[in-house]
This record gives structure tokens, C-alpha cells and sequence, in this order.
């Protein structure tokens, strides 16, 4: 298993070139529970080239395992979110990379796309993305593993890849039909059309389309706070896990639901929940920690099915606890 990556003692200060890291407020030395994240080529309107893509994947690496971190907000600079793939410099970062490959290139390729894509889809830690401006190709593509995407009501958002002979990237074609229906992701995907936020076609997309790019980050960054202050990093986690990774049938679903559930029952964070609540007032710091164990596989048999889980577990810890049982959730298949 991979080692993880370095915590950072300061966001702000890492020597990104592509992207911008903020705290939340701005001004804060150290690590808050919010980070802005920006696309940060605005004389290219933020046009993706892969070390922008790779920047992002080893930022949201870090969030995933830095406990300070409870909520990202990814936005662009400028007046569009991400105008797509450079086309100056090509879709795979330069037609002399495909040149060079060699026979073996397809195989061996990923797009870098895929990169931040499964970064975020795998950082627990939940992004609120600010569609500030328009947002084409990879520009919004690599915003779909989010948990909330609020869009600038006039931005012009286009899946235009049959109109560049080329396919959705990014694992988008996993994740755009779950988000908005099969129907619908085949009339973008095959018209390959630029349509605006508001149009019927994306109102699954965008859970709220504001009247400015201001108020659209002044929005996700009032809901990131709302997340970070408000609400446990393994629970929703795991919900977000149970929604995108959750096995075939409802009964298999109960099955693991509800040991999720049991070994969630009386946690530090269970316990602040219920407590204020009845209390009548905000919950105080939420405490169960993420660690990520070296144990990636964990196996339950339950009437002759075994529930694989494989790549990362869930453990809890309470501070100054024992540690509580496994909890497993990810990557989830069903074998007779």
C-alpha cells in the first residue's frame, strides 16, 4: 500500500502554479476547516492541462488524510470556471506523448481527467463546487464526483466531445447518467450541445443556479461552512459512499447498511448529534477521526454471500478512545 501523502502546514503557501489554495477565512495561518481550491490559469480561461490536473490530485490526497480539513470549495479564476482541454497544447497534453508511446500507449494511458476525478470520488471529505462562469469538456466533467455543484445561472455548460471527435473523460460516463438519468446524459453527450446552467436538460445537475459568479462562491462557501460546522466527516462519507458504491439489490444493501449503522451507534459523534439536539443547540466539534489502515481487504459471510471490500477500510476513533470495530464500505462486489 501506498504511503500517505505529507500533511502540509499551510495550504496557502504550497507552491502550486496552476491552482490557488485559500484557507477560509483567507488569513488564517494555518489549515482551516474549509479550503478554497481555484483553477488558476485566467489568461487561458483556466483551460486544463495535466499539471493543473496533477496538482489537484495530490491537493485532494492531502485533504483526504488531514483531519483539519472537513469540506472543500473548488472554483475558477476569472470570469469561466474551466474552458475545457487546452487545445493548444492537445487532448493528451501534446500529440508527441502519443508519438512516443508506442504500441503499448492505449493500454498504458490514463487521462488526466481520471486523475482528479477519482481523487475527489475517493477524498472523504465532501467539495462543493462553485460553477462561477462557463464550464465545457473536461471543465465539467471533472466536477461530477462532487457533492454539490451550484452554478452561475448564465454559465454555459457543454459535454462537446462528439463535436471534437473525441469521448467523456474523467469516469464521466459512470458518473453523469447517475446524476441526471440515462435520457438525459445521452441527448448531451450525443448533440454534443452548449446549453446555459439553467436549461431543463442539466436541472439535475445543479442543485442551485445563482444570479452572479459572486454569489455563486458566496454560496458554496456558506455551504461548505454549513458542512464543516455542522455535520460529521463519517457519516456523511460513508453516505456518500453507500450512494455511489452501493451493491445491486435493496436486500444487500440492507446487509450492509445495517452493520454501518450498528458500529456507527454510540460513537463521539453519534452521541454530540443526539446530545444537541435534545439540547437545542449547535453540536460542538465533531471527533471521530479517519484513520486509513494498512488492511485493505475485509471479508464478511453472511448466508453463504461474501461481501468483499477492497482498496481503503474505515476505522473510527474517538479521541482518547479505543478504537471502535472495523466499519468497511468501499468498492463493494457480491460473489455466490
Amino acid at each position: 500500500m501506498s504511503s500517505s501523502p505529507d500533511i502540509p502546514s499551510s495550504y496557502a503557501t504550497l507552491p502550486t502554479k496552476y491552482i490557488r489554495l485559500s484557507h477560509v477565512p483567507a488569513d488564517s495561518p494555518t489549515p482551516t476547516k474549509v479550503i478554497l481550491v481555484t483553477l488558476n490559469r485566467p489568461e487561458k480561461h483556466n483551460a486544463w492541462i495535466k499539471d493543473m490536473a496533477r496538482e489537484l490530485e495530490a491537493v485532494y490526497k492531502q485533504f483526504d488524510v488531514d483531519d483539519r480539513v472537513r469540506a472543500i470549495v473548488l472554483t475558477g479564476a476569472g470570469k469561466m470556471f474551466c474552458a475545457g482541454a487546452d487545445l493548444e497544447v492537445g487532448f493528451l497534453g501534446g500529440q508527441g506523448e502519443k508519438d512516443l508511446a508506442g504500441p503499448s500507449g492505449a493500454k498504458d494511458h490514463r487521462d488526466s481527467a481520471g486523475w482528479v476525478t477519482l481523487a475527489m470520488h475517493n477524498c472523504r471529505k465532501p467539495t462543493v463546487v462553485a460553477i462561477n462562469g462557463s464550464a465545457v469538456g473536461v471543465g465539467i466533467t471533472c466536477t461530477l464526483p462532487a457533492a454539490i455543484r451550484v452554478a452561475y445561472q448564465d454559465a454555459k455548460i457543454g459535454f462537446v466531445f462528439a463535436r471534437r471527435g473525441v469521448i467523456m473523460e474523467g469516469a464521466s460516463a459512470f458518473f453523469l447518467p447517475k446524476l441526471i438519468g440515462h435520457s438525459r446524459a445521452l441527448h448531451l453527450a450525443t448533440t454534443g450541445g452548449v446549453y446555459p446552467a439553467s436549461h431543463p436538460l442539466l436541472s439535475n445537475l445543479f442543485s442551485e443556479l445563482l444570479p452572479t459568479p459572486e454569489a455563486t462562491i458566496a454560496r458554496a462557501l456558506e455551504l461548505a461552512n454549513d458542512i464543516a460546522e455542522n455535520t460529521s466527516v463519517v457519516a456523511t462519507a460513508i453516505m456518500r459512499d453507500l450512494m455511489w458504491r452501493t451493491p445491486s439489490s435493496a436486500e444487500e444493501t440492507h446487509l450492509l447498511n445495517s452493520r454501518l449503522i450498528y458500529d456507527l451507534f454510540g460513537s463521539t459523534d453519534n452521541t454530540e448529534g443526539v446530545a444537541s439536539f435534545f439540547e437545542k443547540r449547535k453540536p460542538q466539534q465533531y471527533k471521530d477521526a479517519l484513520i486509513l489502515f494498512s488492511h485493505s481487504i475485509a471479508n464478511y459471510n453472511d448466508q453463504g454471500n461474501i461481501l468483499t471490500l477492497q482498496r481503503y477500510s474505515y476505522h473510527l476513533q474517538a479521541l482518547n478512545a479505543p478504537l471502535r470495530p472495523l466499519v468497511p464500505f468501499r468498492k463493494l462486489h457480491y460473489s455466490e
